[in-house]
């Protein structure tokens, strides 16, 4: 297997080779070059794992919430100990931009900051009865073994997004990693280690979705399921976990719209529109991809918006806009999108291509395109496509903005610019999104800010924020009744 660096599981406390000893490439999404090699894990590979997370349960659900905490809280620090060693894996592995790996750093540790504390607070409730002398309340215990299945398109954000709501409720792990960031849920979990999380609490599996992530899906012993992907698998995973009654939370694909109206500050709407569009090589599922622009500022706003486009700079160097996509099947994917739209009458405004710099041509670069002229029903105009690509829409009112804001199957975020608070509003309580920002992004979560969409953006579930403890926990009511005293 040469001298390229091999990512194996981790299981139990320490890393483990694949059963079968069979490894998958990872290239470098920079340069195309073989970047590491990771284990190509089987079905008996992915059972190891849960019976570890299994046999581990006990012990660590039995800790009290604030000392699970506390441990949670010993590898945050071991998270900012290490955040450049994070980031510089981030980096190379996903190709981002330096300073955008170390802002995803920082959002990670932000999440696992907020729930490591939550233990000093994992909350229930008190309930008055009818009856005299009953009393009741509410407790959260955990469901089990949680099968966390992450994307690589903010690997480290994913990873603690999911993990440290899982761990305070009380569950043991597993997490799928994806197979276009292996390394960093390596390192993720050797950092665990490092910092006192007890053995078998947190294990991750590497390797493809079939089979490594289905068994995972499919193991009667893992009672809660998390998934952050396409939608396409979210509906196998509702289907499949559904049967066995597995509690699952699904954060699917969108086709965000951004709605510029003809008051908005133009310049703003630009600013955050190109941040939506094409920041993180548009690999976002809150991506700005549609934007919809009122009739008499559309002109000028499609002017600013190529422009800004043109000026952005592709590459892995501080400073650089954007960098490449994942890998090979994805650019070839987005290529293949653009040819399609142009066929159904699309115009490319700018962009539309791989770049021509000789630095850039051997890596899974796209230059940030802006497409004109699709109807509502082309296949751009409405399916997801993850990268810097984006549509313009022109809209004569609000009404007609609402009307093409919807009229996707997803309803994931949508942000809306407009001065007017009434515009606003009434823009807010209708769109069919989960998530409605005004004068910004369509992205943007915080830990404590549930996120997830509508339609075939999501299955209803939150995460993060309070509502992620509904996802990782049971609910228990306890009543007593206390007899009368004598006294």
């Amino acid at each position: 297997m040469n001298n390229t660096a091999c990512i194996p599981n981790w299981i139990n406390g320490r890393e483990i080779a694949p059963e079968i000893d069979s490894w998958l490439d990872k290239f470098n999404p920079h340069n195309g070059e073989l970047l590491c090699r990771l284990a190509d894990s089987s079905a008996a590979d992915t059972s190891g794992a849960v019976s570890a997370a299994a046999e581990s349960f006990p012990a660590w659900s039995e800790l009290t919430p604030v000392r699970r905490g506390q441990i949670l809280a010993d590898i945050v620090a071991a998270m900012k100990r290490r955040a450049d060693e994070l980031a510089d894996c981030i980096a190379i592995e996903t190709g981002k931009p330096p300073q955008d790996a170390k802002g995803e750093v920082g959002g990670a540790i932000l999440q696992a900051e907020y729930f490591a504390s939550e233990g000093m607070r994992l909350h229930g409730r008190s309930l008055t009865s009818g009856t005299p002398g009953k009393y009741s309340h509410t407790v959260r215990q955990p469901r089990g073994v949680a099968g966390l299945i992450v994307p690589a398109n903010t690997p480290i954000a994913n990873i603690a997004w999911k993990t440290f709501p899982a761990l305070i409720c009380g569950n043991t792990v597993v997490l799928k990693a994806s197979e276009d960031s292996p390394r960093i849920a390596l390192l993720f979990a050797q950092l665990t280690k490092e910092a006192g999380l007890p053995d078998g609490v947190f294990n991750v599996i590497q390797g493809r979705g079939q089979p490594a992530g289905s068994a995972l899906v499919t193991d009667d012993r893992v009672g809660v399921i998390s998934f952050t992907g396409s939608t396409g698998v979210g509906r196998w995973i509702a289907e499949t976990a559904g049967k066995r009654l597995a509690r699952v939370s699904l954060e699917l694909g969108g086709k965000n719209p951004l709605v510029v109206c003809d008051d908005a500050d133009l310049d703003q709407a630009v600013h955050w529109a190109t941040l939506s569009a094409f920041s993180n090589a548009g690999q976002r599922c809150a991506a700005g991809s549609r934007i919809i622009v009122f009739r008499p500022v559309y002109e000028e706003f499609r002017a600013k918006l190529i422009t800004k486009a043109q000026a952005l700079k592709l590459g892995v160097s501080a400073g650089c806009d954007l960098g490449p996509v994942i890998n090979r099947r994805q650019h070839q994917s987005i290529l293949a999108a653009i040819e399609t739209a142009k066929r159904q009458g699309g115009r490319i405004l700018c962009g539309g291509s791989a770049p021509s710099d000789p630095d850039l041509a051997s890596g899974y670069y796209i230059q940030p395109t802006v497409i004109e002229g699709l109807v509502a029903s082309a296949d751009l105009s409405c399916r997801e496509v993850f990268g810097p690509v984006v549509t313009l829409h022109i809209v004569d009112d609000l009404a007609e903005a609402l009307q093409q804001a919807n009229a996707t199957e997803y309803g994931l975020t949508a942000s809306i610019h407009t001065r007017s608070v009434d515009r606003a509003m009434w823009f807010a309580q209708r769109v069919k999104a989960g998530v409605a920002n005004v004068n910004m992004g369509t992205y943007g979560s915080e830990p404590h800010m549930p996120f997830g969409g509508f339609g075939a953006s999501g299955n209803g579930t939150r995460e993060p924020g309070l509502e992620a403890l509904d996802v990782y926990s049971e609910l228990k009511n306890i009543s007593f009744l206390v007899r009368p005293q004598q006294l």
